[in-house]
């Protein structure tokens, strides 16, 4: 019997995953695994503490992409399908050009007003190319996810890279922001703050600090209208989707927490060890992969993430 399962709060969670079919673990044997994306038919996680980037598929199994990754964690897609990852060694926000060259890559943001970045953490794109990733210190804090250092910038950031390379700070009062995703029309921002943890050899949780999700109303590249969409426990929200029907899977300590549009729990994927992130891939589109500390997992689904809402409304010539 496997130790992952699901935990269904509300009936409708039962038309999204198959509740009777257990998730499936289809590797194992890392450190820490996060930024997972599915590209190329094949999906890419990062084992970061051991500064490696994989690849796995159904017909080739598991594979190095990136022998040295530069403690890479965050993954996405831009609007052409190329990867952009987060480096927590580099400091910078990169589009790999070739995900399988670390030579290979774009640099689309290394430095805020002449300063380095902390650690970017994790990456969104828009349909108008802006890049908007959260800058928490991580990967300066010890030396099993970067490199220590003290931040040059002062603070945890959320930010937004215009095509131009316009870099904006968006948000500046986070304790540490994490995960982030559009809504389905993009007209919102939801960003995760793992504040009460410190990060890899830092031990422990403290709950007087955040670990909730907040949602922002988007204006361009302006936030506003900050609010609490949930809060997460246990453990924090970290890496985190939200899907075309507008409800979003987040990280935390038991799995991943499948939320309403409003903010309610509905059900849960648990799975036995901390959950770092989540993305939807598969041949349909509709498979979810987790990156739960040492192991990766899949799952059937019905659901599809919230970009697809907006490809579809392009290829039927609804977007300008």
């Amino acid at each position: 019997m496997s130790d992952a399962h699901f935990v269904t709060v509300d009936p409708i969670f039962q038309t999204f995953v198959d509740t009777a079919t257990p998730p499936h673990q289809i590797a194992q044997g890392f450190t820490w695994t996060e930024g997972p994306v599915w590209l190329n038919d094949q999906l890419f996680f990062n084992d970061i503490p051991n500064k490696q980037m994989l690849r796995w598929s159904r017909a080739d199994g598991l594979r190095t992409a990136l022998a040295n990754s530069e403690f890479a964690n965050g993954n996405t897609l831009d609007t052409e399908g190329r990867m952009v990852s987060c480096e927590h060694g580099g400091r910078r926000v990169v589009r790999r050009r070739d995900p399988l060259d670390l030579d290979a890559t774009e640099v689309i943001a290394a430095r805020f007003q002449g300063k380095r970045l902390n650690s970017p953490n994790d990456v969104v794109v828009r349909s108008d190319g802006c890049v908007w990733f959260t800058d928490p210190p991580y990967g300066i804090n010890s030396d099993i996810e970067g490199y220590p250092a003290e931040s040059e910038i002062g603070g945890c950031y959320v930010f937004c890279a215009e095509p131009d390379g316009t870099l904006h700070a968006v948000a500046t009062d986070f304790d540490k922001p994490n995960g982030l995703a559009f809504s389905p029309d993009e007209s919102r921002l939801y960003v995760a703050d793992s504040g009460a943890i410190k990060g890899a050899s830092f031990p422990g949780i403290d709950y007087d600090l955040p670990h909730h999700i907040r949602v922002f109303d988007i204006q361009g590249t302006t936030l506003c209208n900050p609010r609490v969409f949930a809060v997460i426990a246990p453990g924090v929200p970290d890496g985190l989707r939200v899907d075309h029907g507008g409800y979003v899977w987040s990280s935390a300590l038991d799995g991943i927490h499948c939320l309403s549009p409003e903010g309610a729990l509905v059900g849960k994927i648990a799975l036995p060890q901390q959950t770092s992130n989540i993305c939807f891939g598969g041949a349909s589109g509709q498979t979810m992969f987790m990156t739960s500390s040492d192991k990766v997992y899949s799952v059937e689904s019905t659901r599809r993430d919230a970009s697809h809402v907006l490809k579809a409304r392009a290829s039927e010539g609804s977007l300008s």
